[in-house]
């Protein structure tokens, strides 16, 4: 009788040791995703001092996530075709919220800030709506079917991440 009983509190340690390592797995899954920079985010690289993204990759008008990287620091950043057809590019963080590292999730036509949960249409996101937690602007051209982003611009966008 005594052996029974061992052999099943054994067992039930062992079950509760495994569930408890699977929770903590699939914790640290959902964690890693929701980081700027991991999961959500492609890495892209320049070409002579530029980034280039075809734009037939973002013309379904939902959010495109991209990573840049610059001597470690990694600088996340979105593209998004708005309704009016014009193409948005900001980074993935705000003036106010930035600290957080939380970034934007897309909700239909609106850009939603993670901490805080203002929205920002994505047809107004641009330089005319820079500061507070509005999507931090950064500038881009398009020609040749691509979106054209500096590399110095990006580099501005540092402090943010």
């Amino acid at each position: 009788m005594c052996n029974s009983v061992g052999k099943s509190r054994n067992s039930m340690v062992k079950g509760l040791v495994l569930v408890a390592a699977l929770l903590l797995i699939g914790a640290g899954a959902v964690f890693a995703l929701n980081l700027p920079g991991l999961g959500k985010c492609e890495k892209v690289t320049a070409v002579n001092g530029v980034v280039s993204i075809p734009l037939a990759k973002v013309a379904d008008g939902k959010a495109h996530y991209y990573a840049y990287s610059d001597a470690g620091k990694v600088i996340n950043f979105f593209v998004v075709k708005a309704k009016d057809g014009s193409v948005k590019t900001a980074f993935d963080a705000c003036d106010v919220c930035y600290e957080a590292k939380k970034g934007y999730t897309q909700q239909g036509e609106a850009m939603v800030c993670n901490k805080c949960n203002k929205k920002f249409a994505t047809d107004k996101i641009g330089p005319s709506s820079a500061g507070g937690c509005n999507p931090s602007y950064l500038p881009h051209q398009e020609a040749g079917g691509n979106v054209l982003l500096k590399v110095e611009d990006l580099k501005a966008g540092a402090r943010f991440f």
